[in-house]
């Protein structure tokens, strides 16, 4: 009987060695300049854009801290919020200023700025030149304080990451990720985006140095990068469906022929 189970054990052990196949994929980027020595990779021009429901972190200072005063928010005032801990601003607290739906912030003097489009140099230099007719030489410092992007699917270490710079690139976020697994699709990384109330996606193929110059190789707030499976993958995944069925049916007839087996030897020996 234990002979018999074993026998049934090495057949099944056998079967799935010999459906085990392999498939070679390349797991080099750019595969399209594999051979050269050296060149030159495209460069394509970047610039990062206010957006709604952005935050942005404003300070105003110059020599004479009153005369700036008037430009730096209050603790009490409706469309922005403190947060603590930022060296940047006396006291520790950071100026936040929400950016509504409309791509407005009512700025403090100034009223409502429409700054949606906006790089954060030209808010700078907007905010510089108004304040510069009542203030002399201020200095105006804005950045995006709520920059996080995604990065899911076959990556070493799916995670959120936040970003505290505006130059962020899609190479950024899979290093940062721990690069894709062995079964990452190259040719078929997905970049998830929301733009003006949409959501938008865009494939990116990473054997070809092109993708340096995409409008979509340098990664906005929010964006999901997703990296697909490949074909080995999911082969292995519907393997292991159909072997984890195959073995429940192998394991219910092993166990019918052993108490079959049992009843046999039972009667025969009566």
């Amino acid at each position: 009987m234990i002979h018999l189970h074993r026998i049934f054990s090495i057949i099944f052990a056998l079967s799935v060695l010999a459906s085990c196949s392999t498939t070679k994929d390349k797991l080099t980027y750019f595969n399209d300049i594999e051979g050269k020595e050296s060149g030159e990779f495209p460069m394509g021009k970047y610039s990062f854009k206010i957006q709604p429901d952005d935050e942005l972190y404003i300070t105003v200072t110059s020599l004479l801290p009153e005369a700036t005063a008037p430009y730096n928010l209050p603790l009490t005032n409706p469309g922005y919020y403190y947060t603590l801990g930022s060296p940047t601003t006396e006291g520790g607290r950071q100026q936040t200023y929400l950016v509504n739906s409309e791509g407005d912030i009512n700025f403090p003097v100034i009223g409502k700025i429409h700054v949606a489009g906006m790089t954060t140099e030209e808010l700078t230099k907007f905010l510089t030149e108004k304040i510069s007719a009542d203030v002399v030489d201020p200095l105006v410092m804005v950045r995006i304080g709520n920059f996080h992007v995604k990065v899911i699917g076959e990556v070493n270490h799916p995670t959120t990451i936040d970003i505290n710079r505006e130059r962020f690139s899609l190479l950024d976020a899979l290093a940062a990720a721990g690069d894709l697994t062995p079964y990452g699709e190259r040719s078929n990384v997905m970049l998830i985006r929301e733009t003006d109330g949409k959501r938008t996606y865009h494939r990116m193929n990473l054997n070809d140095s092109e993708v340096l110059n995409s409008p979509y190789f340098y990664l906005q707030p929010n964006d999901v990068v997703l990296v697909q499976p490949n074909d080995v993958r999911q082969d292995n995944a519907k393997y292991n469906q159909n072997n984890a069925y195959k073995l429940t049916v192998i394991s219910t007839v092993v166990s019918a022929v052993s108490i079959i087996a049992s009843l046999v030897i039972a009667l025969t020996v009566k």
